[in-house]
């Protein structure tokens, strides 16, 4: 039996639009499903994703660059929960993203990590405290020292030659980016300490839906080539690939829709 979920606790998806077609959108959904069941909440509809994605993209026809805003959080009504679909304006990301080290470590055995849920704040919080000291994110550790992810995205490193990215078990977000640069280029999924990553990796770059693949020009006081050749590579393979994964496509019938 679903487990009841207070008015507005939840999970959500932030899922890129490109010139009026959403990226990834499957992906997304098979994460937000993933969790609703590990999280013991209803199954997520995903026709009714789907049904209302395709008329939030047809009110704002050609839309170059937004974010589609997908929430499934408690009604009130034990074992119920609300969809919520809402497309919104969202400039792309241009440039290097600088960074610091923050010391407000994620805590990987706490039950919504690895969930994007609505309960929210201390990624807001921490955020907020990399800005005001300059930097446009902040990269987090676990209880365990090991890196783990920024306040809004995953992180991807290069050390003594490899590309590397934290494993799940820190805690880290599956982020639908992270997946989709898992599964096109080489990368070795390792856990290492926070400080150690800080000070010897070679180059650094962020992954998050609105991001796509973002390098790292700056990380505390270290300046990082900003794209290294690695990420370089990762972000020209990223780009080829971007199309495979825009919905609708053209020649999609309403039956595939469904």
């Amino acid at each position: 039996m679903p487990t009841y979920v207070s008015p507005g606790e939840g999970l959500f998806e932030s899922v890129r639009v490109v010139a009026g077609r959403t990226f990834a959108l499957e992906r997304h959904l098979e994460r937000m499903r993933r969790s609703a069941a590990a999280l013991g909440m209803p199954p997520v509809p995903a026709s009714e994703v789907r049904r209302a994605a395709a008329a939030a993209l047809a009110a704002r026809p050609g839309l170059p660059h937004g974010r589609l805003r997908l929430t499934w959080a408690g009604s009130g009504t034990p074992g119920e929960c609300d969809l919520g679909v809402r497309l919104d304006p969202v400039a792309p990301r241009e440039g290097p993203e600088t960074v610091v080290t923050l010391d407000v470590p994620v805590d990987e055995r706490h039950p919504l990590a690895g969930h994007k849920a609505t309960a929210y704040l201390d990624h807001v919080l921490a955020l907020a405290a990399a800005r005001e000291r300059g930097a446009g994110e902040g990269i987090r550790g676990n209880t365990s020292g090991d890196l783990c992810e920024a306040t809004a995205a995953n992180v991807f490193h290069v050390l003594d030659g490899r590309l590397c990215t934290p494993t799940l078990a820190s805690g880290a977000l599956p982020g639908v980016t992270r997946s989709l640069v898992l599964d096109w280029c080489e990368v070795v999924e390792v856990d290492v300490a926070l400080r150690e990553v800080a000070e010897r990796a070679s180059e650094v770059f962020l992954t998050s839906a609105t991001r796509g693949v973002q390098p790292v020009s700056r990380w505390d006081d270290r300046t990082l080539p900003a794209p290294g050749p690695l990420t370089r590579q990762v972000q020209e393979k990223w780009e080829r690939r971007v199309p495979e994964l825009l919905w609708p496509a053209e020649c999609e019938s309403p039956r595939e829709m469904r």
